[in-house]
């Protein structure tokens, strides 16, 4: 692993900084010296205090790539929705859940997504929304999705919790749902889980209340391959 070696030197006015990078490697004790470059071998001698200018200090730390701030957001949301213990269900028990113990079903998803095909009593409050405005701000976030080959640039709901409490009682028991479902379990590739549509969603039903909140896993893609009852709408 490369190390970050900074090395702070005192000084009447200011201290001097020095940064030297290294990425020796690391050698087990099958190795012997025989095999090592002599360029490479390490020294018996450590350094004390007498070898080193009065005052200096030496300080080491791995270099690590920073967490994105998206992805320091979704850590914060993730931790909250496990301690608020949002459990995640797989499909057919969500379809159980709906048919034995009236639990509602809310698709997260677009309107025209949900209009293709979605569970039968499935109530839709879309968590994202099309940008509406025509104000020089979003012609300019026009322009950016554009950039990136996204011609129909997307925007947080507004209205969402609003809507959602105008259609579902807060004692309501809820299944979140949106297309690819993420998950809060840590892979080795994803230590936070992925974060989706639906688990934010999730995110903003508890922070505003309500106590009986799940997470589709799979999403409601798994739902259509495994042909669970759907009904689509013109």
């Amino acid at each position: 692993m490369a190390t970050m070696t900074s090395i702070t030197l005192p000084s009447s006015s200011s201290s001097l900084h020095l940064n030297i990078y290294s990425s020796l490697p690391t050698f087990s004790p099958k190795h012997t010296h025989d095999h090592i470059p002599c360029w490479f071998r390490p020294t018996r001698q450590r350094m004390s205090s007498k070898t080193l200018p009065r005052g200096l200090r030496i300080r080491n730390a791995a270099t690590k790539p920073a967490k994105s701030p998206a992805e320091e957001d979704w850590k914060i949301k993730r931790e909250y929705l496990l301690q608020k213990k949002v459990r995640s269900v797989e499909v057919k028990e969500a379809l159980r859940l709906q048919k034995e113990n009236n639990f509602v079903i809310l698709d997260v998803r677009p309107e025209a997504e949900f209009k293709e095909g979605h569970p039968p009593g499935a109530i839709n409050v879309q968590i994202y929304r099309l940008i509406k405005e025509w104000t020089a701000w979003d012609i300019a976030r026009r322009a950016a999705f554009a950039f990136f080959g996204i011609f129909s640039g997307t925007e947080e709901n507004p209205e969402f919790i609003q809507s959602v409490e105008s259609k579902i009682d807060k004692n309501a028991k809820i299944i979140v749902a949106c297309a690819a479902g993420g998950t809060m379990k840590p892979t080795q590739s994803l230590p936070e889980g992925q974060q989706s549509r639906s688990l934010i969603a999730a995110y903003l039903l508890v922070l505003n209340g309500y106590a009986n909140v799940f997470h589709l896993e799979g999403g409601l893609y798994k739902w259509l391959k495994e042909e669970l009852p759907s009904v689509t709408e013109e």
